[in-house]
């Protein structure tokens, strides 16, 4: 780590207030790159994965989904249910802020689509959209909403009979029975149908991390800084970027409830809401 970077121990031991002006002090007026996680939605009733008290969970896998028609009813059937909370989220202070901070890039993990409802732009949604449905057999992509329809006329009822359920980052939720749920096939080929997001046993597309891995990397050529909102950093598809970034020698801020695999690589680390900070970003850079 270079020398002239304050270590996350120094600025830990601050009060907050201290704290967060350091970290507006390092993103205030530089070029930024933006990194998002699951916690930027918990304002917007979608829970995180990993949360202080959450229950650690493995979303299903690729391999499993496509195992056969056992495990695609069991998906589609959670995620059916989920649709009818995760397809009405509206987005919040945080991904509205982040929207009119205007990074140079925005990347994030989450599969919502509520930076893009925000007018986030330019961005890249590394684990693709919920809201879009490919069919693994012809690779036609479609929206969600029309799916939910046809499932909905497949399975009349089942709403109703699945009661109040706790939806998760995904769209998934805690479902047991699923087994005389309807599924529905692709109306071009017949193929089986998958939310077109990236699986846990999946690669992001090639071209979504290079473009990613050439904005961190310019950070370093205009004096630019990474910010990491929301994001334990668990999974590599978001720490390499992290580890790249701290590599050049930019500064890092991450702003989680609970710590992430990149506390180590911070310049300053803040133990807060996303949608706190990034408002308070918002006004300092207004200010600026």
């Amino acid at each position: 780590m270079p020398a002239d970077r304050p270590t996350v121990g120094v600025l830990s031991r601050r009060d907050e207030r201290d704290e967060y002006a350091a970290a507006l002090g390092l993103l205030t007026g530089r070029p930024l790159v933006v990194l998002t996680g699951a916690g930027l939605s918990t304002d917007s009733g979608i829970p995180d994965y990993r949360g202080p008290g959450r229950q650690v969970r493995t979303p299903m896998t690729y391999q499993e989904f496509c195992s056969g028609p056992v495990a695609q009813q069991r998906y589609w059937a959670r995620a059916f249910v989920g649709w009818a909370t995760m397809g009405g989220a509206e987005p919040n202070d945080g991904h509205r802020a982040l929207a009119s901070i205007a990074p140079r890039l925005l990347i994030t993990q989450n599969v919502d689509g509520l930076h893009e409802r925000a007018g986030s732009a330019p961005m890249v949604a590394l684990h693709g959209r919920i809201a879009d449905v490919v069919c693994l057999g012809c690779r036609r992509v479609t929206a969600r909403e029309g799916l939910q329809a046809r499932l909905a006329a497949l399975n009349p009822g089942f709403l109703d009979q699945a009661g109040r359920v706790q939806i998760r980052p995904d769209g998934d939720v805690e479902l047991d029975r699923t087994e005389e749920f309807v599924v529905a096939a692709c109306d071009a080929c017949g193929g089986a149908l998958k939310p077109d997001v990236v699986f846990f046993g999946e690669n992001v597309p090639a071209e979504r991390v290079a473009t990613c891995y050439g904005a961190v990397d310019h950070l370093a050529e205009v004096d630019g800084a990474l910010l990491v909102v929301g994001s334990s950093l668990t999974v590599m598809s978001g720490l390499r970027f992290v580890r790249r970034t701290a590599k050049a020698g930019v500064p890092i801020v991450i702003a989680n409830r609970g710590p992430t695999r990149g506390d180590d690589l911070a310049t300053a680390r803040l133990e807060t809401g996303c949608s706190e900070f990034l408002t308070a970003l918002e006004r300092a850079a207004a200010r600026a």
